[in-house]
């Protein structure tokens, strides 16, 4: 293959996303980006990827149907003429990267973009005038069954029906919400006639179109080479990606739980207003005090720079404009309530997001046990450097030692839907509950095997130990989990987990190109997986995920999810058992029997079972009825059975949480009100919480 990475730095790496139709001359070669950019991301992925793939006729029809996949993931743009015209490449893109050549994308690009302007005109002239909802017909819901239409005419009336679904969906929203005021007699709800409510409903469609073409005009090549250059990553794991500049800078801010700014919510209202909806206590927003709840932000200036109108902008595109470096100014035009218009400027600092940090309660059972929910395994992502910066090892470390001061008796850690993040952090975490020893085996492309080991021998908590998960766990909450079970050294308690066993790193793609190509930078980084971890029992989490020691029911236990419902995910393989010493003093057998019987005599957990066999049949059953008075007889019954779903969700006898005292003091000596509501509210959730109350059950049968 004939490639430019012997103009660039030896060491390298990948990908896409960022086209431009230019010309570089690098030592009398020229070439535009996109083969300077598809050159390093194969050379890259050859190089770094845990398990790189063949360039073959295999690998080109993969891409192929990833791409068009992603391209048109609803089949309401492309017709089966499109689909035919873009096949006859589908065993020749791998020759097309090799040779450099980009008929395929270039093709695609072009047809996509013209079906898309000419759907913009379907959805305005079907929705100028009343729809008819007395027809006999179904509407597939589902995508994934749905088909190429085979004609222009086709396709019209699919999109039809689309849109008729969307706006009899805010129909029958609309008059339940009219017929519960009847009954209720509630007169500040005004009853409208079913042509008004009929109109609305068509009005909230197009705006919800008008955004969404919005949406596709502003995408840009840098965008469209993007989703080209990513179905190539996604052939060789789900994980591998590329992240522009902003969109790597979200995902630290994320994992971080921390980005710069002022420290307020901001929300997008009906009328599209930008408007403050809360000011974070202790924020610079707060501190400066000029800023409100309801005002409305019109204007951004960098501090003595030119305003610009945000009043047309994306509200992502406005909060980006909103945030920027500590110690920065930005200037805020507001309008404030009683329509004054203000200036306001504000000096950004580093925001603390609460609700992505560890936080405990105490749970009142048979005994007094803490819970810890964990939402992520965050870490100084951002870079920091502050010795404040927010580390979830450390703050578990203090959450415990705040639940050993109240005399807790027990510990839940609850990793429900905590998707991972550091994979230091879980290392340093597991150590919290044993001496040193070995926590994940990491293993590289080249075989070479890794024990992760704790070498601190200080043990926070030795008592007994539950960890909550469910399908959403993942990755470093995979590891967390594991390592306990494995050492037998606490219970765990749920769903089998999602199943993601491998290892990704970020590269800097800046740091890969010549002076002589500055002016193309950033060009962001690129997350590759190249390891994967096994647990020290030797087994992978790859597919397979954790099995929990005692099985909760499920509303999704019928549903495929996790990683092997991806596309092309890595396979499960195992290692050789790492050296440890299992703890003795847990007998699972008895645990999951016990949890069995009660849950047999439990009228939420039964629910909850028989929940999930009609959640199963409801994704099953796609095809939707658009005539009015069955397909709002087919929303009651769903909503019925929502009702029995949500009646399981209540005060449950002799079982309840408090916020720790310590946390509410804190909170009230700051005058921060909103902090000890919120510790209310969330508290008062947990005593609803019919898992976290069986696990306080489970936890309290240690000895």
């Amino acid at each position: 293959m004939r490639t430019i990475v012997n103009i660039l730095k030896k060491k390298f790496v990948i990908i896409p996303l960022v086209l431009v139709v230019t010309s570089f001359t690098v030592f009398n070669y020229v070439f535009n980006k996109n083969e300077l950019i598809l050159d390093i991301l194969l050379g890259g992925l050859t190089q770094n990827h845990y398990n790189p793939v063949k360039l073959d006729d295999a690998f080109s029809e993969k891409v192929f149907d990833l791409y068009l996949k992603r391209t048109d993931a609803s089949k309401k743009f492309l017709l089966q003429e499109d689909v035919d015209l873009l096949t006859k490449y589908r065993r020749s893109i791998d020759d097309q990267l090799k040779n450099q050549s980009h008929d395929f994308y270039k093709i695609s690009v072009d047809l996509i973009a013209k079906r898309i302007k000419e759907k913009e005109s379907w959805y305005k002239e079907y929705l100028s005038k009343p729809l008819d909802y007395t027809t006999e017909e179904t509407y597939e819901s589902d995508a994934e069954k749905a088909t190429y239409a085979k004609t222009s005419d086709d396709l019209k009336k699919e999109w039809q029906k689309m849109l008729k679904y969307q706006v009899l969906m805010r129909i029958d929203e609309s008059l339940n919400r009219q017929e519960a005021a009847i009954a209720k007699k509630d007169t500040s709800i005004k009853i409208k006639s079913f042509d008004t409510l009929e109109l609305d409903a068509r009005n909230k469609v197009i705006k919800a179109n008008n955004n969404l073409f919005k949406y596709y005009s502003k995408l840009t090549p840098k965008d469209r080479f993007a989703l080209y250059a990513n179905a190539i990553t996604g052939i060789y794991d789900p994980h591998t990606e590329y992240f522009a500049p902003r969109d790597k800078k979200k995902f630290d801010q994320a994992m971080s739980g921390q980005f710069e700014g002022i420290g307020a919510r901001l929300m997008r209202t009906e009328m599209g207003q930008l408007k403050v909806s809360e000011i974070i206590i202790g924020t610079p927003s707060y501190k400066q005090g000029e800023l409100k709840q309801n005002d409305e932000i019109q204007k951004v200036a960098q501090g003595e720079g030119k305003a610009v109108d945000i009043s047309e902008m994306e509200m992502d595109e406005a909060i980006e404009l909103i945030k920027g470096k500590k110690g920065t100014e930005v200037r805020l035009t507001v309008k404030k309530p009683d329509g004054t218009i203000k200036v306001i400027p504000i000096v950004r600092d580093v925001i603390d997001m609460d609700e992505t940090f560890a936080k405990s309660a105490i749970l009142n059972n048979k005994t007094k046990t803490g819970y810890i929910y964990l939402p992520s395994f965050y870490t100084d992502f951002v870079g920091s450097g502050s010795p404040n910066a927010h580390r979830c090892a450390r703050d578990m470390r203090v959450e415990i030692e705040k639940l050993k001061r109240v005399g807790v008796k027990s510990i839940i850690i609850d990793l429900r839907d905590n998707g991972g993040g550091s994979l230091q952090e879980v290392v340093m975490m597991a150590g919290l509950f044993f001496t040193k020893g070995p926590v994940v085996q990491v293993k590289n492309r080249d075989g070479y095997i890794k024990v992760m080991e704790d070498y601190n021998s200080d043990v926070v908590w030795d008592g007994p130990l539950a960890v909550m998960v469910n399908h959403g766990s993942a990755s470093a909450s995979e590891i967390l989990a594991a390592a306990l079970q494995d050492y037998k050294r606490a219970v765990i308690i749920g769903t089998p987990t999602f199943g993601k066993g491998t290892v990704q790193s970020f590269l800097n793609l800046d740091g890969y190109l010549m002076p002589q190509f500055d002016t193309i930078k950033p060009i962001g980084e690129v997350k590759v997986t190249q390891q994967k971890f096994y647990r020290v029992n030797g087994g992978s989490t790859q597919l397979k995920g954790v099995t929990p020691n005692v099985m909760l029911p499920d509303i999704y236990a019928l549903i495929d999810r996790g990683e092997r419902e991806l596309d092309y995910p890595m396979p499960w393989d195992e290692e050789k058992k790492a050296n440890y010493t299992e703890f003795t003093n847990i007998n699972y057998e008895k645990l999951a029997k016990n949890s069995a019987a009660r849950l047999k005599k439990n009228e939420q957990f039964k629910a909850v079972e028989t929940f999930s066999k009609e959640y199963k049949a409801k994704k099953d059953e796609s095809l939707v009825n658009l005539k009015l008075d069955k397909f709002r007889a087919e929303q009651k019954y769903w909503r019925d059975q929502n009702k029995k779903y949500d009646e399981i969700k209540k005060e449950i006898k002799e079982f309840s949480a408090n916020p720790l005292e310590e946390d509410m003091a804190a909170f009230k000596s700051k005058g921060d009100t909103a902090k000890v509501g919120i510790a209310s509210r969330w508290t008062k959730n947990i005593s609803k919480d019919i898992y976290i109350y069986e696990a306080s059950n489970i936890v309290s049968e240690i000895k």
